[in-house]
Parts: structure tokens; sequence; C-alpha cells
């Protein structure tokens, strides 16, 4: 598998970072060198002056957008799982990385499946009060037009949704190790 920018965006608790961890592994088992980017990381450091308006969502998806490329270039498959909410970021994510090889890849889960897995605890302080602007609540998650790939985590299994994107992504070369979905 050459170099590339696989990019996981959806709603949080849809699944981004567990299918990330999972592909991580797969990948690095089969002695390909992986870069893990989770949007939650670099809110904590790199863009941990940015908040959530619009303009900041842009500059948050344009930063780490520019960070994976540089591990592309450096020999890397970069996975990146952020939110990535409207047309508008993933177009400016699309123009940082357009001589890049990149897949999109939308995580798609129910937002009643979101919540119920709720990982971090968003929903319920966004129930409470506690946030404001939160994506799919009151902040606007658009679902993508013409994503590469898109990977519905409500019924499907991790080793599942890996099996299915790998084989997307990488054609020739199946991965036989997974399991194979049930049709």
């Amino acid at each position: 598998m050459q170099p590339q920018v696989i990019w996981f965006f959806g709603l949080s608790g849809a699944g981004k970072t567990t299918l990330s961890d999972a592909v991580a592994k797969t990948l690095r088992q089969k002695g390909i060198a992986v870069k893990q980017l989770d949007g939650d990381d670099l809110r904590r450091g790199l863009n941990s002056n940015l908040g959530f308006s619009l303009e900041d969502r842009l500059e948050n998806i344009r930063r780490s957008a520019e960070v994976a490329k540089l591990f592309m270039e450096s020999g890397f498959v970069t996975l990146c799982s952020f939110i990535t909410p409207t047309e508008e970021t993933r177009r400016v994510m699309q123009q940082v990385l357009h001589n890049t090889p990149l897949t999109q890849v939308y995580v798609q889960a129910s937002l009643d499946t979101c919540r119920r897995r709720d990982p971090k605890g968003f929903y319920l302080k966004v129930d409470r009060g506690e946030i404001k602007n939160f994506t799919g609540i009151d902040s606007l998650f658009e679902a993508p037009r013409h994503p590469d790939v898109t990977i519905t985590t409500d019924h499907s299994s991790v080793d599942v949704c890996v099996h299915i994107l790998l084989d997307a992504i990488n054609p020739t070369q199946p991965c036989d190790s997974m399991p194979r979905a049930v049709q």
C-alpha cells in the first residue's frame, strides 16, 4: 500500500477513531508505516487556541490536513479522524490535500446509535446544557454528497467495517485476513 491519506469523518460516536485504530493495527501487522491524527488530540495541542465557530472549525481542518499531508509526504499511510461536519470543511481539507492520494470515508451511524455509544460523554453533557454548538444537535452536520467510501457502523462489527474499507481502497489486494461481510 502506497503512502496516502485516509480521512474518516462523521458524527461524534459514529466510530471514526475506533475504525482508524483497527485499520492502523491491521496495516501495521502487514508492515505498513502508519500515522494517526485524531481531532480530539489535535484540539488539545496544535489547535488548542481554536473554538467551534465556523471560522475556527475551518482553520482546525486546514491545520490538520496540512499535518496529514506532511506525514503522507514522509512515507506514511495517514489515518485522520475528524468530524469534518460540512461540505465547506471538506472543501478546505480537499484543497490542502488536492495533489495527495486521498480516500474520504464517511463513517455513518444514526444519531440514536451515536447517543447510545457516547464514548466521551458529550451527548450527556449536551442534554444537561453543558455543551452548546454541538455537531449533529444544535450545529449542522451535512451528509456528504460524494464520499469515496461509506461505512455504516450501526450494525456492523469493527472487523467487518475494516474489511469493507481495506477492500475498497486496495481492491487488487483484498484483506483476506478479515471476515467477509454477510450479504
